[in-house]
């Protein structure tokens, strides 16, 4: 089966050493026009044998993002129509992919129980080679964990 003309969310390959938030933030600004920022990842999808994944296993990550422009000016080459929609209608509506759909009421959760229910943060830290850092993602801890010593 194949959706074909359903709503989704931005979305796209990283480059080659990038973040995954600097690639959500990439995405969505090329795709729809609109600045935003990272704040959380929401899921994450494995799939093996996917078409468009060059042989290889394919993870998807479903970021959470606020937005800093709301103007769209979408790419014409990616989408036939880009438009703000109600989470309620979009995890509803039979015209999307079964992921927007769930990642729809994932939102629709965070929004009316809490995103600390739901979110995977991003702290950075440096690394054992002197000079790096690398990036943890997982739950927020409660302060008294997180100011541990």
């Amino acid at each position: 089966m194949q959706t074909i003309n359903a709503w989704k969310f931005p979305g796209g390959l990283s480059n080659p050493g990038e973040d995954i938030g600097d690639t959500a933030v990439r995405e969505v600004f090329e795709e729809t026009g609109i600045k935003s920022e990272f704040k959380s990842i929401l899921s994450i999808r494995q799939q093996h044998k996917h078409p468009g994944a060059f042989g290889k296993s394919d993870m998807y990550i479903i970021c959470r993002m606020e937005p800093s422009s709301f103007h769209i000016s979408f790419c014409q080459h990616e989408c036939l129509r880009c438009e703000w929609m109600d989470l309620e209608e979009l995890a509803r509506t039979e015209n999307t992919t079964p992921i927007t759909s769930n990642v729809a009421k994932l939102l629709l959760f965070g929004y009316q129980e809490g995103f600390d229910r739901i979110d995977i943060t991003m702290r950075e830290f440096p690394a054992v080679y002197t000079g790096l850092f690398y990036k943890l993602y997982h739950r927020e801890l409660p302060e008294s964990y997180r100011n541990m010593t």
